[in-house]
Formats: structure tokens, sequence, C-alpha cells
């Protein structure tokens, strides 16, 4: 049992949760756990993509090129695809807080270690057990989100939580660069060597800020009175309510074989293979666009890579707050997705114009986390609630499979022509792909929604 719970609401309080303002109640839990959550975000994806940013350095001090930097980075997501389901299953049986702890501290770790990286071995090692560590973190957060708000405000929230992706490309690509450039050769390490070693500090301090601040469900919250606890608790149980009425109610034990038998996971595990395509070309091949496109000095670099993000925060931040206010998910997703395979296309005939190419990349990631943030909504909307955690992580570990495969190909196709165009272009192919099957695979009456009060 979880230290910290207190005793369950009785039936006055829950009578009374009719009276309850639930604006006021979900903005104060928003506010409690939307910061910290928000701010783990961000720097998981500073420490599994700042590897763009030392790339530079890591060619330069060790040889490793671009066909070991993709490899690389696929070793990444072997480890992630591996645990992430087992760490899922877990956080369903030990809760989100602790199991966000042990993913932050050792992720934190790892990054650290990353700066005694020597060869192709080395770094290959380094990137596996980083996918190993971080696994879990990312559906575990969507899992603990659909444990505090309803589905008509969970894509909002979704969306706030999504701010960490673009946000990290922002700060991490600047604080990055910058730290490269002001450390590199002090005390005889070079700069990517302190960009792990300052880089890995955060999650570790992280971890105990969560565990110290987080509860794992509302009835365990001291800040909410016993009828906002009641009227969460009354939420969350209509959409189940609504979630059995479609789909019956999950029976017996074990979520992964209750998710493993909805074919719909697999629709949107088929899915997220686009949205992952389209994660790696804007996390982690951004910075090698815009070198390609004449862009040298490390420090301009990290600025240059800074830009595109500042577009996706807008427009995911609107998008997902049409998605709520509409209750729609499939077209949101679609056009989002379609913007961005547009953009791929273009920057694969950019020229190399510098200006272009920024503006293309800003194209490209505001669609991307637009359409991101509203695809990763659809799973918590109509997976049971047994079902949810494992279901989720399916989802994420069949979209790590693009993530894992496209890297390495877009290193080989660089390798071999010398450019990332045909890369880009086939990437924009898997994305179109994955349209196809939100619109066709995923219906709009699977989504049982009300409107929120």
């Amino acid at each position: 049992m979880v230290p910290d719970a207190e005793p369950s609401t009785t039936a006055g309080e829950q009578e009374s949760a009719a009276a309850v303002d639930r604006p006021a109640t979900y903005r104060r839990i928003a506010l409690r756990i939307m910061p910290l959550l928000v701010v783990c975000y961000i720097v998981s994806f500073i420490d599994r993509t700042n590897i763009g940013i030392a790339q530079q350095g890591l060619r330069r001090d060790l040889g490793l090129g671009p066909a070991v930097y993709g490899l690389g980075v696929t070793l990444f997501f072997v480890g992630f695809i591996l645990f992430e389901v087992p760490s899922n299953a877990l956080l369903a049986r030990i809760g989100a807080r602790r199991t966000l702890v042990r993913i932050m501290a050792s992720w934190g770790v790892v990054t650290i270690a990353t700066m005694f990286v020597q060869d192709e071995l080395t770094f290959y090692l380094a990137r596996f057990l980083l996918g190993v560590t971080e696994a879990g973190f990312f559906p575990g957060a969507l899992f603990y989100l659909s444990r505090w708000f309803p589905s008509a405000r969970r894509t909002r929230m979704t969306a706030v939580f999504f701010i960490g992706v673009p946000v990290s490309g922002v700060i991490g690509s600047v604080v990055s660069g910058a730290v490269m450039h002001a450390f590199g050769g002090v005390g005889g390490l070079a700069d990517w060597q302190w960009l792990f070693l300052v880089e890995g500090i955060p999650p570790v301090i992280l971890a105990f800020v969560v565990f110290r601040w987080l509860v794992d469900e509302p009835e365990q919250a001291r800040w909410l009175s016993p009828a906002e606890k009641a009227a969460v608790r009354a939420d969350l149980d209509e959409d189940q309510r609504r979630k059995n009425e479609t789909s019956g109610p999950a029976e017996g034990h074990g979520g992964l074989l209750v998710a493993l038998r909805d074919r719909k996971v697999w629709i949107l595990g088929l899915c997220a293979c686009g949205a992952y395509t389209l994660a790696n070309a804007v996390s982690f091949w951004t910075p090698r666009i815009i070198a390609e496109a004449g862009v040298g000095n490390v420090l301009n670099l990290g600025l240059f890579s800074a830009l595109p993000p500042l577009a996706g925060i807008v427009v995911m931040l609107v998008v997902g707050r049409h998605s709520d206010r509409t209750l729609e998910r499939r077209w949101h997703v679609a056009v989002s997705w379609l913007v961005a395979a547009l953009a791929m296309v273009a920057i694969s005939f950019s020229g190399g114009n510098v200006l272009v190419v920024v503006i293309l990349l800003a194209v490209l990631a505001a669609a991307h986390y637009a359409g991101l943030t509203v695809f990763y909504s659809i799973p918590s909307i109509y997976l049971s609630e047994r079902a949810a955690a494992t279901g989720i992580a399916v989802v994420t570990s069949m979209g790590s499979f693009a993530a894992a495969v496209s890297p390495s190909l877009l290193g080989f196709i660089q390798a071999s022509t010398g450019s990332l165009g045909l890369g880009l272009r086939i990437s924009a192919g898997i994305v179109l792909l994955a349209i196809v099957l939100v619109l066709l695979g995923v219906r709009a009456g699977d989504l049982p929604e009300r409107r929120d009060s």
C-alpha cells in the first residue's frame, strides 16, 4: 500500500461532489503535477537527443561517422523497445511515483557515464543502456495523466506535457551548444564529455523531487478536499463506464493480455510508426540538416536548431485545446501529419538554403508536435483502465520499431548518397501510410467521450 494514502471518501462526500467547482479543481491538479512532469520530460528529451549536437565532437575525436551515429540512435530504441512494456507492467503494480523515480535516476547515471565513451563499441553500449533505463517514462507519464484527468480534459493536459519536447529542443540545443563551446578542453575533457556530465546530473536530482512531490491517485492527495477527490473519482469512473459500454469490461488479470487482444492497439501501434518517424526527423536529424545547409559553428548550430521547436509550442497547445473543444481526434492527427510529411518532402528539395531549411523545419516541428499531442490522447480514451498502462506501452513500443530502423536507414542513405534527401522522402511515405491507418482503422465511434461541464 502506498504510505501516504488516505481513507476513501464517504457517501456524503460523494454526494457533495456535484457541487464542486470542477474547472477550479482541475486547474489546481494541473498546477500541482504538470510543471514537474513537464520539467522531467524536458530533461528526458535533452538527454535523449543531445547526441545530435555531440555528434560533431564525437566524429572529430573518435571518428564516429553518420552510419555509426545512426546505428547508435537505433540501439537506443532497441533497449527502449525491449524494456518498455515490462517497465509499464511494473508501473501498474507499484505506482507511477516509484517507477518514475527509478527511471530518472538510472538514465541520469547512464548519461553521465556516456562521457567515458572511447570507441564504436562503448558508444553503442551507452546508447543501448540509455534506452533500457529510459524505457517506460513516456507511456508511464501518459498513464499517470489518465489517473487524474478525464478524457475531455486529457488532451489539453497531454499538450501541456508535450511542451517538454519543443522546449527541450529550444533549451537543449542552446544549452548543449553553449556547454560545448564554453567548457571544451577545460580539465582535460572534450566538449562532448562536458555535455554528458552537465546534462546527466538534473535527472538524478529530479528523481528525489518526484518522490517527495507526487502521489499516485487523487484519493492520496492531501491538498484536495474530500469533495474534490470524490468529484475527480466520479469523472474518472464515468469515463470507465463509457469504455465498458463500448468495448466491454476487462476481465481476468493481466492488462497486457487485454491490450494484445485488442485490434485497435495494433492499429494505433502501426500509426505510432509514423509518429516516431517524424519524431526522429525533428529530434535527431535537425542539427544534421542545418549543418548540411552550411552552418558549421557548434554554437550557431545550437541556436539554429532551437528555432523550429519554438513554432511547435504555440501550435501544439492551440491544436490540443481545439481537439478537446470539438472532441475530434482523428482529423486533427491526420491533417497535422499531412503538413509534416509535405514539409519533409520540401526540405529534401530545399537546395541547402539556410533560411528556407529553418522555416521548413519549423513547419515540420509544429505539425509533428500538434499531431503527436492528439494522437497520444487516443489510447487512453479508448482503452479500459486495466489495459491502459500496458496498452499505451505496446503502442509506444511498436512505434519505437520505426524509430529504431529509421536512424540507421537515414544514416546509411546519407553515407551512401551524401545527402538526407532520399531518406526524408521515404520517411514522408511512412507518415502518409500512418495517416491512412488513423482515418480508416480508428472510427470516430471508437472514442466514447462526453462534453465536459
